[in-house]
């Protein structure tokens, strides 16, 4: 996965959406590639997220991120009244899930730092 550097979601609301999104720390540019539609960007070291607008339903696409401050990151979706799961162990650490407003299910982990790693 460390090639990935592009994610593109069809978004119902690309505002409601690009909202969603900001709680991690993101920070969007409106762009238009040509004659396309107006959609959001977020670029930085770890790729690029876009945000296209569609009339369809659904989407089933899942995104994970993690995080150092899960706890907080719960909060601040919780204020936010996206009404994330709260934060569990599971296999994987520990974590939680949040749908975004279209419906995708984005898992959140807890990232450890790297003075937290066993040697």
């Amino acid at each position: 996965m460390r090639d990935l550097y592009l994610v593109v979601l069809r978004c119902r609301d690309i505002e409601k959406t690009k909202a969603f999104y900001e709680h991690f720390g993101m920070t969007f540019q409106l762009e238009q590639h040509g004659n396309g539609p107006k959609h959001y960007a977020h670029d930085d070291e770890g790729g690029v997220l876009e945000l296209y607008p569609t009339t369809g339903g659904a989407d089933q696409t899942g995104l994970g991120f993690t995080s150092t401050d899960i706890e907080g990151l719960n909060k601040r979706f919780k204020l936010g009244k996206y009404a994330p799961r709260e934060v569990r162990a599971t296999e994987m650490g520990r974590q939680f899930v949040v749908l975004d407003p279209d419906g995708r299910r984005v898992e959140v982990t807890e990232r450890m730092e790297s003075t937290d790693v066993p040697a």
